[in-house]
């Protein structure tokens, strides 16, 4: 079968693989009550990594999919600040206090329109809720536009070791369509300003598949990129998903580039990244040798979560803020996306769950094939058999099964287990779909999977 022929099989949409289950299987069964239960159950042997999310924004970039509000004000961020404080403070007072926290990430929205004054807060609160070990990792998602010399200062006092930077396209024309105009200097002055500061490590985020975007713009951006030497790169693909963030809307349609268009966008992206020195890690990310990234890749410790690709080995995220997700030992849980009733929750008992899954062995099991085909594009039998005694030969038998009467040589079966070939390792989130025990059931709509 021809590539494009190819393509068009299995650029259906699927599930990115960030869980599994999958968010849209979370149900209210599993609610505050249960979540105290699950936190109560961790062991002084766990290691936290935690999430805070930050769900607002002075300008609402359209290509977004993220759970945020637009403000011009300072006082929503205000008045959010007060209830989080009380969760942070419920949640680690369920939590032993000898389990370390190995990393800290705040997300949103942007977490830099946080006041310095403010970062610091939240940075104090977690301090006194938790253990943090010497070296654990702190990272924050950084908006261009928010910084200046005395939030740079207050990133330093976090004691922050990792930096994000959004960049998605440095073309004007893609930029206006996109509601995110960044030029390349800023976000230089932004690499150079935590690099002076002593942060050891930059990402930088590109996406492909973007209205207006040609292989020409796309490749003079990630040349740019290259020459900013950042330690990671995400290349992801643009997700259009209007009918579940209404202002993807605002992106002209007949822009978007089709299926052949972004695959030959991606293509082009990736080889430039390998040869500039970049190891490719999963399905979207590039990393230097030496980063800690590519490293997990090459031992065999790479991780996928809410996230997307990490090193990260902590046994539970706990997340906090509006519409955080949790993973925890026992199963997924959600806190309440909207950010008034979240306030008005934690302000009253410090817990916001509303939704979730426990997770049942077979769970588990799928959970651990889908996680190793997403980082390695493999998994091997005898190690799902040990950890899985009962239930492995069952999936063994549908790998065996897909392997056998799939004529597109996606992937293959050898004495050891299960393998992507080099041209099914670009379709992996639709081979992993294969493994998915819900997906058949209707619900939740998915990103195209090229």
């Amino acid at each position: 079968m021809s590539e494009r022929s190819l393509l068009a099989k299995y650029s259906g949409a699927v599930p990115r693989y960030t869980s599994y289950p999958t968010a849209p299987h979370f149900h209210e069964g599993v609610n505050c009550d249960i979540y105290a239960q699950w936190l109560g159950e961790l062991s002084e042997r766990d290691t936290l990594s935690l999430y805070v999310h930050i769900p607002y924004c002075d300008r609402l970039c359209w290509f977004c999919a993220c759970h945020t509000k637009h403000t011009l004000k300072y006082e929503p961020i205000s008045n959010y600040l007060k209830p989080l404080f009380k969760e942070i403070a419920t949640v680690g007072a369920r939590v032993s206090k000898t389990a370390k926290v190995t990393a800290l990430h705040f997300g949103g929205g942007s977490p830099t329109m946080l006041t310095p004054e403010d970062m610091i807060a939240i940075m104090n609160a977690f301090r006194a809720a938790f253990t943090f070990a010497a070296d654990a990792e702190i990272s924050v998602e950084m908006d261009p536009n928010d910084l200046d010399e005395a939030r740079y200062d207050g990133l330093a006092a976090i004691g922050m070791t990792r930096a994000s930077l959004g960049v998605q396209d440095f073309d004007p024309k893609v930029q206006k369509t996109i509601n995110r105009l960044q030029t390349f200097e800023q976000t230089k002055g932004v690499a150079d300003a935590v690099r002076a500061r002593g942060v050891h490590s930059v990402n930088c985020d590109i996406l492909y598949g973007l209205p207006f975007q040609t292989q020409e713009t796309l490749r003079a951006t990630v040349r740019d990129i290259i020459s900013l030497s950042p330690d990671r790169i995400a290349l992801f693909g643009y997700a259009h998903v209007p009918w579940m963030k209404k202002h993807q809307t605002l992106i002209p349609e007949h822009a978007l580039p089709n299926v052949d268009e972004r695959y030959a966008q991606m293509k082009m992206a990736a080889a430039m990244l390998l040869e500039a020195g970049y190891e490719a890690i999963g399905i979207d990310h590039f990393a230097k040798p030496d980063d800690r990234l590519a490293i997990a890749a090459r031992t065999g410790k790479l991780r996928r979560n809410f996230q997307g690709y990490t090193d990260d080995q902590a046994t539970a995220l706990i997340g906090f803020g509006a519409s955080s997700i949790g993973q925890l030992p026992q199963g997924y849980v959600q806190n309440m996306v909207a950010t008034g009733e979240y306030e008005r929750m934690a302000n009253q008992d410090g817990l916001t769950v509303v939704r979730g899954i426990a997770l049942t062995d077979d769970d588990r099991m799928r959970a651990h094939v889908i996680e190793r085909i997403m980082c390695d594009f493999a998994f091997d039998f005898a190690p799902l058999r040990e950890r899985f005694p009962a239930l492995a030969d069952t999936v063994i038998a549908e790998a065996r099964h897909f392997a056998a009467s799939n004529p597109d040589a996606l992937c293959r079966v050898d004495p050891l287990g299960f393998r992507l070939t080099e041209r099914g390792q670009a379709l992996a989130r639709s081979v992993a779909a294969v493994f998915d025990a819900y997906l058949g059931n209707g619900k939740g709509r998915h990103s195209i999977a090229v």
